[in-house]
């Protein structure tokens, strides 16, 4: 399973409150997200949010026609501890 963390300044700031932001497949279910997730980062999860991202057909400036890909956005809360990916102390050290 393939799964993508967001860093926004939005997302950032969800992080330093518990709350992490991830992209995957849009064919994946919550069960299946909250298995992988927890065995691929060792945590425990208390709940899951999802946003799902219709495929769109963009006008790009040149005229021509672009196809964005339908997608799937995860919102995580832990029960407890923190995911490193989204530690900006460390980062700025």
């Amino acid at each position: 399973m393939k799964f993508t963390p967001i860093f926004t300044e939005k997302s950032m700031n969800q992080a330093k409150n518990g709350m992490y932001s991830f992209w995957v497949l849009p064919t994946y279910a919550k069960g299946q997200i909250k298995k992988f997730m927890e065995d691929a980062l060792e945590i425990k999860i208390a709940k899951i949010l999802t946003q799902n991202y219709k495929k769109l057909t963009v006008k790009t400036a040149r005229g021509t026609r672009k196809t964005v890909k339908a997608m799937k956005k995860v919102l995580i809360t832990l029960k407890s501890g923190k995911i490193e990916l989204f530690d900006t102390e460390s980062a700025k050290k």
